[in-house]
């Protein structure tokens, strides 16, 4: 502990409020795993959410992220950490809602949505913030440092909801709102040392526009199918768990741990293998991996008596956020394609919409074909659409200094 705070003090300025703000993102991802933790079993229990709304749901969720462009660009006046907490009140009142509203489908998709809409905010404005406060060349450490606090919180969140709901699960519908309720207060907490964060640190111009380039048009179809593909596994991996199986909240968050704490250790062992054998092999692979993974969580239920099928859903759920890593690798194919740092900035924030526009209109397909066609179908889509991603990704013609490095 005390080496880690040795490098946060070395890779941050002292007369910046880099504490303020580290604080803030811990407290803020505490609140965040206890909301993350629960949410979807109480979607299922108690609001009684079944396959279509918890698309519609999902659907509402990642509208801030297409929209959030546009909020910028009419905002570009205002500094980053002033929006930081503009994001930390949106938070704050999303959270409050889940905790004191009714749970209505409407009301608490509604909740959901301005949640969603403070944490979109939120964050492309911490790392502004970050490399702002950092010292000359300790722009990584700085990155990492409030990535790190992130991680920490939210764990912390999960660990706390596996407790809660393992010894206190007979309270129903009160636990839910006494977490709900302790979330917001934590998410209260924050806001407090977001607006103790001085400075007018200018937001990052590549997250207000949209940048095209025909050079680039491989990497915005490979950021639809990613998209796609990740979508199915985001909104309705966890209610497979929950609804086919029974998962419950406990369950669930200590999944939604050991998938966070194995993709910490295997995201620079997969970084490794993208230096070593090329970012284009890397994305042909792991959606051909990914056919395995949709195959045995379609389909486990059919080939293996229950307990065995929920375990094997389980495994391939940590697999899925394993090789959901390797869509690193197009980040890599960008900054080959491009000719100055802002253009791949510019580049990757544009992918990042697009993949917005499509996983909201999956959310919606995917609640549809779940429940009129089965849960078989939705994920054999989800491998189709993975193949699709292999397909194009081989199509890719590598740079000639990368052949050249292979």
């Amino acid at each position: 502990m005390k080496s880690y705070i040795k490098r946060v003090k070395e890779a941050f300025r002292e007369d910046s409020p880099y504490k303020q703000l580290l604080l803030a993102i811990l407290i803020t991802g505490l609140s965040y795993g206890l909301y993350k933790g629960m949410i979807d079993n109480y979607l299922a229990e108690v609001v009684g959410m079944g396959e279509m709304g918890k698309g519609v749901t999902e659907f509402f969720r990642e509208l801030p992220g297409i929209l959030l462009v546009f909020i910028l660009a009419v905002f570009y006046m205002l500094s980053a950490e002033t929006l930081f907490k503009v994001g930390a009140v949106f938070l704050l009142v999303g959270m409050g809602m889940h905790a004191f509203l009714p749970p209505s489908k409407v009301l608490i998709t509604l909740a959901i949505c301005v949640y969603s809409l403070g944490d979109h905010i939120q964050l492309g404005m911490k790392n502004t913030m970050a490399l702002e406060y950092s010292k000359p060349e300790h722009g990584g450490a700085a990155l990492g440092a409030h990535s790190a606090m992130n991680q920490i919180g939210t764990l912390g969140g999960y660990a706390v909801i596996v407790l809660a709901f393992t010894f206190l699960s007979g309270m129903g519908i009160g636990l839910y709102k006494t977490f709900f309720t302790v979330a917001t207060v934590l998410a209260a907490i924050s806001m407090v040392y977001c607006l103790r964060i001085h400075g007018k640190s200018e937001t990052d111009e590549t997250k207000r526009r949209f940048y095209f380039h025909k050079k680039y048009h491989k990497y915005y179809m490979l950021e639809m199918f990613y998209g796609a593909r990740k979508q199915v596994f985001f909104t309705f991996g966890p209610y497979v768990l929950i609804l086919h199986y029974g998962a419950s909240a406990a369950t669930i968050s200590f999944l939604f741990a050991v998938s966070a704490i194995v993709g910490f250790y295997a995201s620079p062992v997969v970084g490794r293998i993208i230096d070593k054998v090329g970012y284009k092999t890397v994305m042909v692979m792991d959606t051909l991996i990914l056919v395995i993974v949709c195959f045995f969580y379609g389909f486990s239920h059919r080939l293996f008596p229950t307990d065995l099928a929920f375990i094997v859903c389980c495994i391939n759920y940590i697999l899925d956020s394993v090789i959901s890593l390797a869509s690193m690798a197009s980040n890599l194919y960008v900054k080959d394609l491009s000719d100055s740092q802002e253009e791949v900035k510019a580049t990757i924030s544009t992918g990042v919409s697009i993949n917005h526009v499509i996983t909201i209109f999956i959310a919606l397909f995917g609640g549809w074909i779940w429940k009129t066609l089965g849960i078989e179908l939705l994920f054999i889509c989800s491998a189709v659409l993975g193949l699709c991603n292999s397909a194009y990704a081989a199509s890719i013609k590598m740079p000639k200094k990368e052949l050249a490095e292979e």
